[in-house]
Order: structure tokens, then sequence, then C-alpha cells
């Protein structure tokens, strides 16, 4: 009913304040009912529905500006930004992005798939509007998992030090995607519990004005003052309040008019302010709420997978650890806030003791393995591709440098669907390539997987693992571990010399074995060798097939400048070979959401391009 009315905030202010409520229920179900059919990021949105609304009422959007941390937060907001129509493409081929996008919208004023950078982005704006002597309002909306990571820390730092009106929410559901860590929340905590802090600390400054006038140093009484209600209220001074930001809260974060009545308030206040707001991750599907962790996304009954027999390659990693551990007891993991999505669980609960999760602190992650590394232990670091291209200077500086075995298993590498480009890891084979000291490998299955973690462990060098997002090809790949020679690679299937030879990395080599497959029948045979590692290259089998085929195809999940395809033509010109190179994978551009299925195919490595190339050839 009035949802039906709301197309643009212009609209939403025409609303009664008391009509709202029933607005934020019909936002809700509308999220929930698209969400549970499409897929998507389900909790996180349903937690935010009346902080969006509040923002939308009293500030005037686009000119006043929002950075939502993370971006996946933002359905309602784009449900109350001219995107209600289309809402039902959200995450699909060509339709909506999961997650903010300014080239989507003149209402998202920045991307955000990575966390902690609201902060910084929103500083950044605030200064640029002062400079150009612009008075909108910016708003910096950041969750308290977000909160932990490194940039907000450096944000929040700057920031404090400014004269910007820089509005910092914190959204605190105590919660990253698994339950929040580190020191933070318990400082959140002690502000929380204090919830008289604020009232009290106000009623003291409406009476000390009262005796201005009088002869007295009204500011130095008011200082001295509010610092005693901290230490009344708070077990520590308030962290914020230490950093020059004006403190207000904690307000409850599904009560919309009163959250409005808030914003109302501190809005004009000069100088940087911070909000802080208590919520459900989940609010109002019961399950949600019950269950944070496991509803923090769905797939949604469109897009559930076939293959139920298929295992997940991080399942496949998280059994394969446990299994390691149990052998070696030098051997620890750690993950930067992704426990259950790494599938670390599954060690975690029998060495508890044994697995670490840091928060989203990617940098602090690599360089807390190094030290592990240097006393002895053998540290897994498990890490999504595409966050571990936060972490790069840590991996040259910290890792590679002084050689130290760290083993990364960087999951969702390649193209990883609905997520979109801010979480494709489509470029870890090219930035890792020119570091020494690397070993950069990535398996066909989930046997060679266990293998290569096996490999790993006795190698004692830094030594990177890729595998994808999804399930593997595999029924039975619970197999004994096997040591594989850094380095090899090996033919998998034997065509014509005089075919064409397709080399390629990973998992997305099934694709070319079903294309293969497929050609026999047309009385084609090309080869198909796995090479297995990208660094060092197999420069034995790279001569054996340079010999004997003058037409090659490369294959790889990631973008082509700098990977397999590059190297592969760099032995070739080095070693005075002559031959016709065709490299698949990646081209150059940000590549967008959709199915794997669809990205495979778009981007020209699924099956039917591969097939296609070669008849070419």
């Amino acid at each position: 009913m009035y949802l039906f009315k709301v197309n643009n905030p212009n609209d939403l202010k025409k609303l009664q304040k008391s009509d709202l409520p029933k607005l934020c229920d019909e936002l809700r179900d509308k999220i929930i009912q698209s969400t549970l059919s499409n897929g998507g990021h389900f909790g996180s949105n349903l937690g935010v529905v009346e902080l969006t609304v509040a923002l939308h009422y009293v500030f005037s959007m686009p000119e006043d500006k929002i950075v939502w941390d993370v971006g996946h937060q933002t359905y309602c907001h784009k449900l109350l930004t001219e995107r209600k129509d289309k809402f039902h493409t959200i995450r699909k081929f060509k339709g909506l992005g999961g997650f903010t996008k300014p080239a989507e919208s003149k209402y998202d004023s920045f991307i955000s798939g990575h966390a902690s950078v609201s902060i910084s982005a929103s500083l950044g704006m605030a200064v640029a509007d002062k400079l150009k002597g612009l008075k909108n309002h910016h708003i910096a909306v950041i969750g308290d998992g977000s909160l932990t990571g490194g940039i907000a820390f450096e944000g929040l730092n700057n920031a404090g030090a400014s004269d910007t009106n820089l509005l910092i929410i914190i959204n605190d559901n105590k919660m990253f995607i698994d339950p929040n860590v580190g020191a933070l929340k318990d400082c959140l905590l002690d502000i929380t519990t204090s919830q008289n802090y604020n009232k009290f600390r106000n009623n003291i400054k409406k009476a000390v004005r009262k005796i201005s006038g009088s002869g007295f140093n009204v500011e130095k009484i008011s200082k001295r003052i509010e610092h005693s209600v901290k230490n009344l209220f708070l077990k520590n001074n308030n962290f914020f309040e230490s950093l020059n930001f004006r403190y207000f809260g904690p307000v409850d974060g599904h009560d919309v008019q009163r959250l409005i009545k808030t914003l109302e308030n501190i809005k004009d206040i000069k100088g940087p302010k911070i909000l802080h707001v208590l919520t459900k991750k989940g609010k109002g599907y019961l399950e949600a709420e019950k269950n944070q962790t496991k509803w923090h996304a769905t797939n949604g009954k469109s897009n559930k997978q076939i293959e139920k027999k298929f295992t997940k390659y991080q399942d496949v990693f998280g059994y394969s650890i446990l299994e390691l551990a149990k052998q070696y007891d030098d051997i620890v993991a750690v993950t930067p806030a992704m426990l259950s999505g790494s599938s670390l669980t599954i060690m975690q609960n029998q060495f508890p003791e044994r697995v670490f999760d840091t928060g989203i602190t990617e940098q602090h992650s690599v360089t807390f393995s190094a030290g592990l590394a240097t006393q002895g232990l053998i540290p897994f670091c498990h890490i999504y591709s595409t966050f571990a291209q936060r972490a790069y200077d840590q991996i040259i500086h910290d890792v590679a440098i002084q050689d130290l075995p760290v083993v990364f298993c960087l999951d969702r590498a390649g193209v990883v669907g609905e997520d979109g480009e801010t979480h494709h890891g489509s470029f870890d084979l090219a930035y890792l390539n020119p570091i020494p000291n690397l070993i950069i490998s990535s398996p066909v299955n989930e046997i060679e997987l266990r293998n290569l973690m096996y490999t790993a462990y006795k190698n004692k060098h830094p030594f990177f693992i890729r595998y994808p997002r999804g399930n593997g090809v595999l029924e039975n790949w619970k197999k004994p571990f096997k040591e594989i020679k850094v380095g090899t690679g090996e033919q998998i299937i034997k065509g014509n010399s005089d075919d064409v030879a397709i080399l390629f990395m990973g998992p997305v080599g099934n694709n070319a074995i079903e294309a293969i497959k497929k050609l026999n029948k047309q009385n084609v045979f090309p080869s198909l060798y796995n090479m297995r590692f990208l660094k060092p290259l197999d420069k034995k089998l790279l001569n054996t097939i340079f010999q004997n085929h003058k037409k090659i195809i490369t294959l790889e999940d990631g973008v082509i400048k700098g990977g397999l395809g590059s190297s592969v033509i760099e032995f070739m010109v080095e070693n005075g070979y002559d031959a016709k190179i065709k490299k698949l994978g990646i081209s150059d551009k940000f590549v967008q959401h959709g199915t794997l299925d669809e990205l495979h195919k778009e981007s020209g490595y699924d099956a039917q391009s591969i097939i296609e190339e070669v008849l070419n050839f």
C-alpha cells in the first residue's frame, strides 16, 4: 500500500512519519519474498530497513551522499531509489547489481564490495565538497564487523582531525558473516551497556550553561565534568570521543521514528560525528534471527545446485586440512572473518586453539601468518582471492622476501557468479606471477586440491593454491594424500600432433575436457595438458608441447594479461619456438555479475567457446 506510492526519496518524504513503520514492514516483506526466490544477501538487508528509510527521510539524496559499508546491505536503498520495478533482476545477468554501483544509479555514491572503505571515501567526498563551497551532508554507514578493518581505523584517525561535518553511523549487529571477534566488539559492548551516558552528559551541559556569565570558565568546567561522566558510565573512555568525534547513541535501529528524530537533531551539528545504532541481522524473519550465519545469504529457489552429489571445494579444503592437522601438530589455520565461508569450522570444532579468525583484516592475517611461520609453525592462510588483493604488500614484504612457509589457500578464485566485479578472483595469477620465491598452483579437481595442500605442507616455501567457488566434479575424492613434484604438469588427453594443444590451469580444464569429447565426435583430436603450476612452469613439458604442436590454446579462469598464456608466450620467445597461440581467459575488462555458466560463456572459455576456437585453428 505505501511502497506502491514510493518510487524515489521525494515520494518517501511525502508520507507521514506515522506511516513509516508500515512502509518498513512492506519493504521487509518485499526483500524476503524476492531473496527467498532469487537468492542474495538476506540477513544484512533485513537488519537495515528502518535505518535506510530514516536516512532517506531526513537527508536529500543524491546531493547528500551515503557510502554503505558493505554495499550488499542496500536492497532497501535500491527499492527507494528508482529501481523498484527492476528489483526482481537483482544479481541476475544484465540485471541490477547486488552491491552499490555508481554506474547503475545516481543514488549510489561509491562502489563498496569490499569492507571498511566507507569512512575514507566519505571523508574524501566531504573534503571535496568543502573545497568547492558546497554544504552537502556525507554519511558513512559501517557495520561493527567492517569497523575491524585497518583502513577503517585509518579513516577514523584522519576524520577525527578534520573539520568536516562527516556523520559515521555504526550499524552494530555483533556480526561479520560469523559472530564478530576482537577487542573492538568489547569496546562497543561497554558503550551499549551505558545507555544513560549521553542523556546524563547533555543534562550536565544544560546545567553548566545556566551559570554562564557568572565569572566561571564554563567551557573548562564543562569539559572536566564531561570527562568525569565518561569515567563514571564507561569502563574506559569512549574510544570514538578520544578521536575527537561527537558520539551519540546507542539508538534502537528498528525504531524508525526515533531514528528520524535523532538524525534530525544531529545532522547540522558541526564537526565529525558518530551515531551508534543497534540492529539485529535478519530482523523480521525468525529463522534468520536465530541462525544469522546461515542466513547471511541464500541461493534462492531458482539457483539451487543441481549436482548435489558433488562436494563444495571449500568443504574439501575444510575436511582435508583437518586430516592434515591430525597428522601434523605444527599446522595452524588463519582466516580474515571467513570462518564458515572457508569451512575452517570443521577444523575449529576439533582444534579450536589452532584456528584463528582475525576479523576483516587481510593485511594483518598475512603478516600474522608470517609471524607464526618464523616460529616453526605452518600456517594455512585462507583468503578469498578478491580479498587477497588487499594484502599485496604483506605478501611481498612479510612473506616472500623472507621465503616463509605460509600456505595461501585462495578460495573463490576466477569468476564467482552473482556477486559481480568486486568479488571475482580474476587477478591473482597475474599479480602473484612476478613475485620471487612464490609457488603458484591450481588444482583441476578435488583430489588434486588435497594433494597440493599436502605438497605445500611438505615444501616449506610460500605456496599459493587457488580454487573456485562452488561444487567440485568428483564423487569419490577422499583419497590418500600424495605429494606432487613442484613445477610439474601432465598430459590429460593425448591427441594428434598436428592438432591443437590446449594448456590449462585449474578446474576450468574441465570445460576443455567436455569440449574435447564433443570435438572427438567431429574427428578432431586436440591434446590436453594440465600445467598445474604457473610458477615454476614445467619447462620440460613445455619443450615437449612446442616440439609436437604448432597450434596452442591456453586456458585460465583469470585475466589473460600476465597469467598462464603470457608465461607460455614468454617461454616460446625465450626458447626460439614458433607456434600460433590463442589465449582464452578474461580480457582487459571487469566482468559483471551472472551465473558461472553465463560468465564463462561471455568471457569466451566455456566448452562451446573452446570448441569454436579449436575449429577456427
